[in-house]
C-alpha cells in the first residue's frame, strides 16, 4: 500500500560522518505523509524554498530545543526525511512520479529513503544546522593554514613630498620564519611529533546534544603536531621577530590618512598560510607657510599699512617657485587673492587646486618719534572727513548705536 513502509527492518544504528557531524540513520515505521505537506511547500517549490522551509522546521523541532517533547522529535525526523528526498533532484523526480513506493523494497534506495549510505549520506548537515550550533562546521580534511596579520606603518612626509611624490625606505618589525628550525619549531636534530589529543588531525570531536561537531584541537591549536624539544631561538613558535627594510613609492598628490598597500609584506601566515599586507598610512607634517585643504593651499600674506592704502606689488612663494601679486590701493585686511593652478594635483584629480593668499595688514611696531609725528598728523587730517576715509568704521558705529538704542 502506497504511503506505508512494508515490513520495516529493525533499526540498525551505523555512524556516518557527514561534514563533521556524527549522524545515525533511522527507518520510520509511521504512516508516510506527503513530503511537500511535511515541509509546507508547493509541489513546484524551488530548491531554495525547500531548504528554507526545512531550516525553519529543524530549528523549531530540534530535539535539543525540545528535550521533553517526543512529538517534536517525530516532527523533526519527518522534516529531515522529506528534505533528504526533495533536496535531491533524482530522488525528487522519482518521488513525484511514484510517491513513497519509489523508496520501498526494490525501489530507489533499497527500502531506505536515505539510500544505501544511511541517513544524510552525502548531505551537509552543517549547512542547515549552522544556525543551531553557531555556524560550526566539521573539520575533516580542513586546512590549518592561517593568513598572516595585516600591518600598519605611519609614515610622516613633508608637504613638498606629498605634492611631488617621492620614494623612501622604511624599516619595520616582522615575524619571519626561524632560520634555525626552518619553521618547524623543533630543536635541530629533532622533529615535531603527532599530537596525541587529536591524532594529528588538528580537530577534536565534541558532542553537542543530538549531533557532534568538530573543533580545533586545544592542545596543538590545529597544527596536528607537538614539539617536545622546542627550538631555543624561536621558543617553538617557528617564527622569530626581525626587522626588514622596504622601499615605498609615494605617488604625487597623496593626502593625510591616504593608505598605500604593500601586498604580502605583512606578517607571515601560520602553518604555511599566505602573508598579510602592509598598509603605509600617510601623515603630512605641518608646513611653515602653507596649510592644505584637499587640493587647495592657503597662506597668510602680511602687507604694510602703506602698501594696503596706496597699492603695490609683492612676491609670494608657491610650490613651483615665486609668484608676484599686485595689491590694489585701499586693500582691506582679510582680502583673499587666488592664484589658479598653484595648489596640488591630487591622486584622483584631473587638475591642480588653487593657492589662496589671505591679506593681513601689519601694524608697524617700534616707531620712531618722526614716524609717530607723521601718524598723528595723518590722523588729524583723516578725522576732518572720517566718513569718507573710514566707511567701514562709520557703518560699524551706526550698528552699535542701533544695538544699544534697540
Amino acid at each position: 500500500m502506497q504511503g506505508r513502509v512494508s515490513n520495516p527492518p529493525k533499526t540498525k544504528y551505523v555512524t556516518h560522518d557527514t561534514g563533521g557531524f556524527e549522524t545515525r540513520p533511522y527507518f520510520s515505521n509511521m504512516a508516510k505523509k506527503d513530503y511537500y505537506e511535511v515541509l509546507g511547500v508547493n509541489r513546484d517549490a524551488s530548491d531554495e524554498e525547500i531548504k528554507k522551509a526545512y531550516r525553519k522546521l529543524a530549528m523549531k523541532h530540534h530535539p535539543d530545543r525540545n528535550p521533553d517533547n517526543p512529538k517534536s522529535e517525530e516532527h523533526f525526523k519527518e522534516a529531515k526525511e522529506a528534505y533528504e528526498i526533495l533536496s535531491d533532484g533524482q530522488k525528487r523526480a522519482a518521488y513525484d512520479q511514484h510517491g513513497h513506493a519509489a523508496f520501498e523494497s526494490g525501489g530507489m534506495g533499497g527500502g531506505s529513503p536515505f539510500g544505501a549510505g544511511g541517513a544524510g549520506a552525502g548531505f551537509d548537515f552543517s549547512d542547515i544546522f549552522g544556525d543551531i550550533f553557531g555556524g560550526a562546521r566539521g573539520g575533516g580534511g580542513r586546512s590549518n593554514m592561517q593568513r598572516g596579520a595585516d600591518l600598519r606603518y605611519n609614515l610622516e612626509i613633508t608637504l613638498e613630498q606629498a605634492a611631488r611624490g617621492t620614494e623612501t625606505k622604511i624599516r619595520i618589525p616582522a615575524m619571519e620564519e626561524c632560520a634555525t628550525c626552518h619553521g618547524s619549531g623543533a630543536k635541530p636534530g629533532t622533529a615535531p611529533t603527532t599530537c596525541t589529543t587529536c591524532a594529528g588531525h588538528g580537530q577534536v570531536r565534541m558532542q553537542q546534544g543530538f549531533f557532534s561537531i568538530q573543533q580545533t584541537c586545544p592542545r596543538c591549536h590545529g597544527t596536528g603536531k607537538m614539539v617536545a624539544s622546542p627550538c631555543k631561538d624561536c621558543n617553538g613558535n617557528g617564527r622569530i621577530k626581525q626587522h626588514k627594510t622596504l622601499s615605498v613609492k609615494i605617488p604625487p598628490g597623496v593626502d593625510n590618512d591616504d593608505r598605500i598597500r604593500l601586498s604580502a609584506e605583512g606578517e607571515h601566515g601560520a602553518n604555511g598560510g599566505p602573508p598579510g599586507d602592509l598598509y603605509v598610512v600617510i601623515n603630512i607634517k605641518p608646513h611653515a607657510v602653507f596649510q592644505r585643504d584637499h587640493n587647495d593651499l592657503h597662506c597668510e600674506m602680511p602687507i604694510s599699512f602703506s602698501t594696503a592704502a596706496l597699492g603695490g606689488s609683492i612676491e609670494i612663494p608657491t610650490l613651483d617657485g615665486v609668484a608676484t601679486i599686485k595689491i590694489p590701493a585701499e586693500t582691506q585686511s582679510g582680502k583673499i587673492f587666488r592664484l589658479r593652478g598653484k595648489g596640488i594635483k591630487g591622486v584622483r584629480s584631473a587638475s591642480h587646486g588653487d593657492l589662496h593668499c589671505h591679506v593681513a595688514i601689519e601694524t608697524p611696531v617700534n616707531l620712531t618719534e618722526r614716524q609717530k609725528e607723521l601718524l598723528r598728523e595723518f590722523e588729524a587730517i583723516n578725522e576732518r572727513d572720517s566718513e569718507r576715509h573710514n566707511p567701514r568704521a562709520k557703518s560699524w558705529m551706526n550698528k552699535v548705536k542701533d544695538f544699544f538704542a534697540g
